[in-house]
């Protein structure tokens, strides 16, 4: 991808991003976003397409110990001011230090307190019993135990855990690469981990008190280590056991995080070339597979798992219903069959007041995964075109499984939901800028067109569902 290219499309996406606000605002002018959302929306589209185009050119041709530097290191730096600077943000506008909206958020804090307090004075069956009183038991419970291992350390801190959350995101930008460069060639992880680096929401992710950069830095890791076992040929004790390790934990974050790990590294094995898996191996890695499937099935989160199928797979329709009981309009629009071949982009930005604060203090950073949709989604073709589907496989078998998961269930347009899934379109993104051709820019130019016309179709919607417009 040339530097020229690069710099065309921040422009581009700049400029639909304006465009899109502009209109909006004016159009329905009662209802524009306040000043201070409108300064959140354009700092984080301006964030991500400006440093991209001036630092990539720069550092592509680094060698890899100079690059792995200046990854990191700024990533963390951002990353690590940005938490600082937040803690006092929420402090001065929540008068809690916790982000707008905060539901979950204080019941991990007060459980993560009172369990550190357990620890610190030597109850330390109090902590099973308090997480045993929960109908899912040890499950879901990643971040709680994740907690109450920083406050005891550490105390009763809001800025830990979130310097914590820094390192992992800054690290996260580190394991993009190298499993973009396993799979894509050097050229495409470089900008992969490159974007990861000025993506606003992995950065957002870093001043919250939510389990979700713990949870998309444990998933990404694990997809990693998982390609590096087959790829290296090293079956080592702990090339083996820290995949399997991995994966375990991060059923104590989400459920169906755990299930699509297991389910694309099977896929990633059944079609790998008998050069890099032979039929034995294949035979006997899907046999462990399978092993350590049932024993996840018939362990407490087995019985979470037959709900998730419940909630994802039977009430399909959870989203209209719930439009329903709320006495929304234009229910039928909500109905997930409906919502579903948006996967990859919803939910789409908010951009007018009748929204939570949260969604409408990062709208600039749902814009930037609305616009790089469009080239995770072109991956999909280029991978055929070129291909490279079986080095796809556990990469895309992880993405497609978790985001149809989500799409069928009541999470389908949440923004906390779908944010698991951004570092992957970051990856995927960034093969197809790499490999882009002069047809496919044609294509993205008409994505752009469909992308501003969507957004304010879906602005009017949520406006006309409360009888507004």
């Amino acid at each position: 991808m040339g530097n020229k290219l690069i710099r065309h499309i921040s422009i581009i996406g700049i400029g639909l991003y304006l465009l899109a606000l502009v209109v909006i605002s004016v159009a329905f002018r009662e209802y524009a976003l306040q000043l201070k959302w409108v300064i959140w929306g354009i700092g984080e589209v301006l964030f991500f397409f400006l440093p991209i185009s001036v630092f990539y050119p720069r550092w592509k041709n680094d060698d890899p110990k100079r690059f792995w530097h200046k990854v990191f290191w700024t990533a963390f730096a951002v990353r690590a001011v940005y938490a600082f600077l937040m803690c006092y943000y929420y402090f001065w506008e929540t008068g809690i230090g916790f982000e707008y909206g905060a539901g979950d958020t204080l019941w991990y804090h007060a459980s993560g307190t009172l369990l550190s307090r357990y620890v610190r004075e030597g109850y330390i069956s109090s902590v099973f019993s308090y997480l045993n009183a929960y109908t899912m038991g040890y499950s879901e419970h990643g971040y709680v135990l994740w907690l109450t291992l920083v406050y005891s350390i550490f105390g009763r801190s809001w800025l830990v855990p979130r310097l914590f959350k820094a390192l992992m995101s800054a690290y996260l930008c580190i394991t993009v690469w190298k499993l973009g460069s396993r799979t894509f060639g050097e050229r495409t992880g470089r900008l992969a981990a490159v974007m990861c680096v000025f993506t606003p929401i992995l950065v957002q992710l870093c001043g919250l008190h939510t389990k979700e950069m713990e949870m998309i830095f444990l998933s990404i890791l694990t997809l990693e280590r998982m390609d590096y076992l087959i790829r290296s040929k090293k079956y080592t004790v702990w090339n083996i056991l820290f995949p399997i390790l991995l994966t375990g934990l991060t059923f104590g974050f989400r459920t169906i995080i755990g299930m699509c790990l297991l389910f694309s590294f099977l896929v990633f094995v059944v079609l790998s070339s008998k050069d890099l898996v032979g039929k034995k191996g294949k035979i006997v890695t899907i046999a462990a597979v399978v092993v350590v499937f049932l024993v996840f099935l018939f362990s407490p989160i087995g019985r979470e798992m037959k709900i998730i199928y419940r909630l994802n797979f039977v009430e399909v329709n959870y989203q209209s219903k719930r439009y329903d009981s709320l006495g929304l309009k234009h229910s039928e629009l909500a109905q997930n069959l409906i919502l579903a071949p948006g996967a990859f982009v919803l939910p789409l930005a908010p951009m007018v007041e009748e929204s939570p604060d949260h969604n409408k203090m990062i709208h600039g950073s749902t814009f930037v995964t609305n616009f790089v949709a469009f080239f995770a989604m072109l991956a999909l073709v280029i991978v055929f075109r070129q291909k490279k589907w079986r080095d796809f496989s556990l990469i895309g078998s992880y993405e497609l499984s978790y985001l149809a998961i989500i799409m069928f269930s009541f999470a389908a347009n949440s923004e906390r939901f779908h944010e698991p899934a951004v570092p992957l379109i970051m990856l995927m993104a960034a093969y197809a800028m790499t490999h882009l051709r002069h047809k496919d820019l044609k294509i993205f130019y008409v994505y752009c067109g469909v992308l501003f016309l969507a957004l304010v179709v879906w602005n009017w919607l949520k406006l006309s569902a409360r009888g507004l417009v």
